[in-house]
């Protein structure tokens, strides 16, 4: 019975097409009608999405406006403002509540008396021919959105939780999934506010049909009950790079007093040093480095129990403190890879044991904590993980998350956690040579799709290379630091390379934001080019890349932006010329061309200050 109300309580909208008016967003753009057993979301007059079930001979009926408006201490966006239509219907105790956003959708499925936790049969389809953007599941989330045109795709054999068809194509689909339902018409498929008693869901198809399929739930559920909002972000390329629908839709900040919380810059080792991080010399090094640059932060990673020499990571904090540095550490999550898997382990799983380590972390003058090395998306997790931000922030702990899932909006709720890896990084550098030739698409491709759902880990800016060489150039890997949104943003490169760039180089990454009052996409299409602009205060950031293996021509667009004409600009871009590969300069706003040509693989960087050029 309860499946059967399950797959009715989608169609809802069927009646409410025929007694009533439209139902659309506040603005009109979006509007949803209901016909053969389709319930069809239309953006300006053309077909966007489909989610599938059988009739429900009941009324969707409007509820109330829903509005959002909230301050964020990182993200893309600080204040944050959305309303919606919330439209509901009831039948035997399932009640759809479905809001409508000028920007997007989202639903949930709420029962007020579960005697057990219902399946669910929410779906969407895709119909073959459709370009799309998609990750295959695994339980780190790392992995490429490559662009395709159908759901045939053999798996990648390398990832967890590998699911296949009878035909044996990959049928298991990780969040965000973007889709381009027609010409310059996209789709973000995502979802938000996973809270206790519930677990994350991906998307396994059959076909063209695409399910929601949660991970396992290991506790009875009964009483109230909810499902996460399903959340579909519609409209053009820059609707959504710019929404903040996920963070929109979740629940607001559970930290009283967040005046500790501050974003900011990582000074990082372990991508030069995998295993320096037990080596109290290297960690100096890193520590010097941040101090040179004034990065407010360096991360000692994993192993730092073992340090060599005698030393021990109270000595490391120590001197980190010493030079004004608030050092984070490393700690293995111990749920995922443990045998074999590097240490500390089984600090954090028992409440006592975690209480007990995050004192002394508040004691020792301890920042934040990277938390690495999660086994998927079952409710078992996302309690831990709900666990570890509410004990993190009793202690005044900064977090972010490793080898865990993606952001579903936990960020706005708990503004401790400042990233989350989620995403095929900078990392993979040092484990197979696949990144050299993608990385370039790969970094073209994840502004359009991971990155717009929340912070991503991905330690930017390389110049120099780690175990496999990189072909991106300078210019490109520095714009990664504004295009990639992080509130923890982590440098990779060692700190000879950093040290030996221009001043000019040197001076952005010790006035690098790590948060934004406002992002806008200016211009790209995924894998191709992007060109962002984010502001911080009153400055504007533009960053730019080529994701091709050509030249390209990039347009600026800056009339997108509330600039004045007697602006100053200092400019970023490759010279071309291996031996001085910089070309720095600044110039008057007025003299910017139209257009940026691009080296292949390339970027640039401006920096557009409102004070006149003296």
């Amino acid at each position: 019975m309860v499946r059967r109300l399950f797959l009715m309580a989608l169609l809802v909208p069927a009646v409410c097409c025929c007694r009533a008016a439209a139902v659309t967003s506040p603005d009109g753009r979006l509007s949803v009608s209901v016909a053969d057993s389709q319930l069809v979301a239309y953006f300006q007059g053309r077909k966007a999405l489909e989610l599938y079930s059988p009739p429900l001979l009941a009324g969707l009926r409007f509820a109330s406006d829903v509005r959002a408006d909230y301050r964020m201490l990182s993200g893309k966006r600080s204040h944050c403002q959305n309303v919606a239509r919330e439209y509901h219907a009831e039948a035997d105790g399932v009640r759809l509540v479905l809001r409508l956003y000028n920007d997007g959708l989202a639903f949930r499925y709420e029962y007020d008396h579960l005697q057990a936790l219902p399946a669910e049969h929410t779906s969407y389809r895709i119909p073959e021919g459709t370009r799309r953007w998609m990750q295959q599941w695994t339980d780190s989330y790392e992995g490429f959105f490559p662009q395709d045109t159908t759901c045939r795709v053999a798996p990648v054999p390398s990832f967890s939780g590998i699911s296949r068809s009878a035909e044996g194509y990959n049928n298991r689909w990780g969040y965000p999934a973007l889709i381009e339902p027609a010409d310059g018409l996209f789709v973000l498929l995502t979802e938000a506010n996973i809270e206790r008693r519930q677990s994350a869901s991906c998307l396994m198809n059959d076909g063209e049909r695409y399910r929601v399929v949660p991970a396992e739930n290991g506790s009875p559920v009964t009483g109230a009950w909810h499902t996460p909002w399903r959340v579909a972000v519609i409209g053009s390329l820059a609707d959504v790079v710019e929404s903040t629908l996920v963070t929109d839709v979740s629940e607001p900040c559970r930290i009283a007093d967040t005046s500790w919380i501050h974003p900011g810059v990582v000074s990082w080792v372990y991508w030069a040093y995998n295993h320096g991080s037990n080596d109290y010399d290297v960690i100096r090094k890193y520590v010097d480095m941040a101090a040179t640059l004034r990065l407010p932060y360096v991360l000692i990673d994993a192993e730092w129990d073992t340090m060599k020499d005698g030393r021990t990571i109270e000595d490391a904090v120590g001197y980190a403190k010493s030079k004004g540095v608030k050092p984070m550490i490393w700690y293995n999550s111990s749920v995922g890879w443990v045998d074999g898997a590097p240490t500390p382990k089984y600090r954090l799983n028992k409440p006592e044991d975690r209480e007990r380590e995050f004192a002394w972390c508040e004691q020792t003058g301890v920042a934040g904590v990277k938390i690495d090395f999660f086994s998927g998306d079952s409710q078992m997790n996302m309690d831990y993980c709900l666990d570890l931000l509410a004990d993190a922030a009793r202690h005044h702990l900064l977090v972010n998350f490793h080898g865990a899932t993606i952001p579903r909006g936990w960020q706005r709720t708990w503004p401790n956690l400042l990233s989350t890896e989620g995403v095929y990084g900078a990392e993979w550098y040092n484990n197979v040579a696949t990144f050299t030739q993608k990385a370039a698409a790969h970094n073209a491709t994840l502004p359009f799709t991971r990155n717009v759902i929340g912070p991503m880990d991905y330690t930017p800016c390389a110049f120099t290379d780690s175990q496999h060489p990189h072909i991106t150039t300078h210019a490109h890997e520095l714009a990664l630091t504004v295009l990639f949104e992080s509130g923890l943003q982590h440098l990779a490169d060692r700190p000879e390379s950093f040290l030996s760039q221009p001043v000019e180089v040197r001076g952005f990454l010790g006035q690098l934001p790590a948060a934004w009052d406002e992002t806008r996409l200016l211009g790209g299409y995924p894998a191709e080019y992007v060109v962002l602009a984010r502001r911080s205060g009153n400055t504007w950031y533009v960053a730019g890349i080529n994701g091709t293996a050509g030249s390209k021509e990039m347009p600026l667009a800056l009339d997108r932006l509330p600039i004045a004409a007697t602006a100053s600009v200092q400019s970023f871009a490759d010279s071309g010329h291996a031996d001085s590969p910089w070309l720095i300069r600044t110039v008057p706003l007025s003299q910017l061309p139209a257009t940026v040509t691009c080296l292949p693989q390339g970027g640039f960087l401006l920096i557009i200050n409102p004070k006149k050029q003296q």
